[in-house]
C-alpha cells in the first residue's frame, strides 16, 4: 500500500511538472511569435518625408507591422522581410483628404432627401472608399454626412478603404446650411438626413449640446459645424451667420469634454474670426480669409481648409450648383467676394490642408480629387501642395487627441520613425511634377481616370499593400 501511495505521488508530481514545462514551452514559441513581426525593407528609395522642400536619395526604410521602424541611408539588415527595391523612386507619405463627404452622392441634396435611401448612400460611400484608397489616399476627414459604420466596415477589412475620421451629422440650425429638408417640411419634423444622422437642426446651446454628445456616441472623430450659410443648400444665402458664438460654443464644449475639436464651414472674415474665438480649431473654405486671420489662426492653433476648385469658372458646372437655380446665383456672387482669398492666402499662409468637399458620383469626384491637386500646385507651389496633402493633414487628425483619435499609436502623413506605414512608391518626382500622383489640368472635360495613378505603383496602408505594380 505504501508502494502504491509512493507511485501515485510520484505520478501526479511529473505530470505537473510536465504541464509546467508545456505551458512554459507555449509562452516562450507565442513569445518567439510575437517577436517575428512581419517586415517590408524599402531599399534604394528617395524619400519625401511629408515636410521638406528637398528630396533625400539613396534611403532604405523598413516596415514593421504597421509602422516604420528604421530610416536609415546605411543598408538595412532584416533577414526576414519582404524587400522591395525602390530603384530611385520616390517613396512619400499616403496623402490625406481632410474635407470629403464620402456619404453624399447628389445629384443634389433635395435629390438626396426626397429620393435616398440608407442602402443608397451606404452603397456610395463604400465606392468612394475604395476609390479614394486606391488614389493613394490613405486617410481622409469626412466633413459631415457619415458616421462611424463605414470606418468599422474598413477597419475590420470587410471593405476597402482609407482611415476614416467621421463627424458625424452635420450641425446647423432651421433654414441653414444643415437643413437638407423639403421646402414643405414643418419645424421639428424629421427629415431623411436626420434620421439617418447625416444633418441635424439645432437651434439653441440645449439643442447643439445634445447632438453633439449623441454625434459621439455615433462614433464621431470631431464636430462640424455649419456657421456660414452655403452654396449648395436652398434656404441660406452664404453671407449668413448661421450660429450663435454661444452655440458655437457649445459645440466647442462638447468636443473639448471628449478631447476633440471643433471644425466650422466658414465663409465670411466676420465668421471666422467668431469661430475662433470660440475655440474652433478647424476653418473650412474659409474663402474670405487675409491676413488678420492669419495671425488670429497662428495665436489660437487653428488650422484651414478651402477647396480651391471654388477660384476657378467650373464650380458653375458642378451639379449641385448648376442644376439649382437658387445655387447657381448664389455661387456666382460668392465667387466675386472670395477674389482676394488666393493672394492672401500667398502672402500670408496658414496651416492649410488638402480639401476637395465633393458631392457627386465615384467618377465625378475622382476627378475633381485630381483637379484640386493640379490647383494646388499652379495656384501656390508643389511643395506646398504636397505638405498640404500629408504632414499637414496629420496634424489635423492628431488634433482628435487621445480619446477619440481611432488611430493613436503613430503620426500620419509623414516618413518618420514611429510613423505609420502608409506610404507611396512614385515613378517620378512629385516635386517636380504632381501628375505623377494623379493631377489633371482638366476638371469635368477630363478623360475617366485610371481606377489608380500610372505614377503611383505601390500603396501601402497600416503596412499592409493595398497595389504594387513593380
Amino acid at each position: 500500500m505504501m508502494i502504491e501511495n509512493l507511485y501515485g505521488r510520484t505520478r501526479k508530481l511529473l505530470t505537473a511538472v510536465t504541464m509546467i514545462t508545456s505551458v512554459a514551452m507555449l509562452a516562450g514559441a507565442a513569445t518567439a511569435e510575437e517577436s517575428k513581426l512581419a517586415q517590408v525593407l524599402f531599399n534604394n528609395v528617395t524619400i519625401f518625408d511629408g515636410k521638406s522642400r528637398k528630396l533625400s536619395p539613396n534611403m532604405n526604410v523598413l516596415v514593421e507591422a504597421n509602422m516604420i521602424k528604421t530610416i536609415s541611408k546605411s543598408s538595412i539588415s532584416a533577414g526576414e522581410a519582404t524587400v522591395i527595391d525602390g530603384e530611385g523612386r520616390t517613396l512619400m507619405p499616403g496623402m490625406i483628404e481632410n474635407h470629403a463627404h464620402l456619404m453624399l452622392m447628389g445629384p443634389s441634396l433635395p435629390a438626396m432627401e426626397s429620393m435616398t435611401t440608407w442602402e443608397d448612400f451606404a452603397i456610395h460611400g463604400t465606392k468612394m472608399a475604395e476609390m479614394y484608397l486606391n488614389q493613394g489616399f490613405t486617410t481622409v476627414r469626412d466633413a459631415g454626412g457619415g458616421n462611424a459604420g463605414l470606418q468599422r466596415a474598413i477597419n475590420s477589412g470587410m471593405i476597402s478603404g482609407p482611415r476614416y475620421y467621421p463627424s458625424a451629422a452635420f450641425i446647423g440650425g432651421r433654414g441653414g446650411h444643415a437643413d437638407f429638408a423639403n421646402y414643405t417640411a414643418p419645424i421639428g419634423e424629421s427629415s431623411n438626413m436626420s434620421r439617418l444622422n447625416m444633418a441635424v437642426e439645432a437651434d439653441g446651446r440645449d439643442e447643439v449640446l445634445k447632438v453633439a454628445r449623441n454625434n459621439f456616441r455615433m462614433g464621431a472623430s470631431q464636430l462640424k459645424v455649419m456657421q456660414s450659410g452655403g452654396v449648395v443648400s436652398a434656404f441660406d444665402p452664404w453671407q449668413m451667420d448661421g450660429r450663435t458664438s454661444d452655440e458655437i460654443s457649445a459645440a466647442v464644449e462638447v468636443a473639448e469634454q471628449y478631447g476633440t475639436y471643433v471644425m466650422a464651414h466658414s465663409y465670411k472674415r466676420e465668421a471666422m474670426v467668431a469661430a475662433l474665438e470660440a475655440g474652433v480649431k478647424s476653418l473650412e473654405h474659409g474663402f474670405m480669409y487675409d491676413c488678420k486671420i492669419g495671425k488670429l489662426m497662428e495665436k489660437k492653433g487653428a488650422y484651414i481648409t478651402t477647396n480651391l476648385t471654388a477660384f476657378i469658372p467650373g464650380l458653375l458646372d458642378i451639379p449641385a450648383v448648376k442644376n439649382v437655380p437658387a445655387s447657381f446665383r448664389k455661387a456666382k456672387t460668392a465667387q466675386l467676394a472670395f477674389e482676394d482669398y488666393l493672394d492672401n492666402m500667398r502672402s500670408c499662409p496658414a496651416k492649410r490642408g488638402f480639401h476637395t468637399d465633393c458631392v457627386g458620383s465615384v467618377e465625378s469626384c475622382n476627378k475633381q480629387i485630381h483637379h484640386e491637386q493640379f490647383l494646388n500646385g499652379d495656384f501656390f507651389d508643389n511643395h506646398t501642395a504636397l505638405v498640404a496633402m500629408t504632414s499637414v493633414g496629420g496634424e489635423i487628425a492628431a488634433m482628435t487627441g487621445d480619446f477619440m483619435n481611432p488611430y493613436p499609436d503613430g503620426k500620419l502623413g509623414v516618413i518618420e520613425e514611429g510613423a505609420y506605414a502608409d506610404i507611396l512608391l512614385i515613378d517620378g518626382n512629385p516635386l517636380e511634377d504632381l501628375s505623377v500622383i494623379g493631377a489633371h489640368p482638366k476638371w469635368f472635360d477630363a478623360p475617366t481616370p485610371p481606377d489608380s495613378p500610372v505614377g503611383i505603383v505601390l500603396i501601402m496602408k497600416d503596412g499592409v499593400i493595398h497595389k504594387n505594380t513593380l
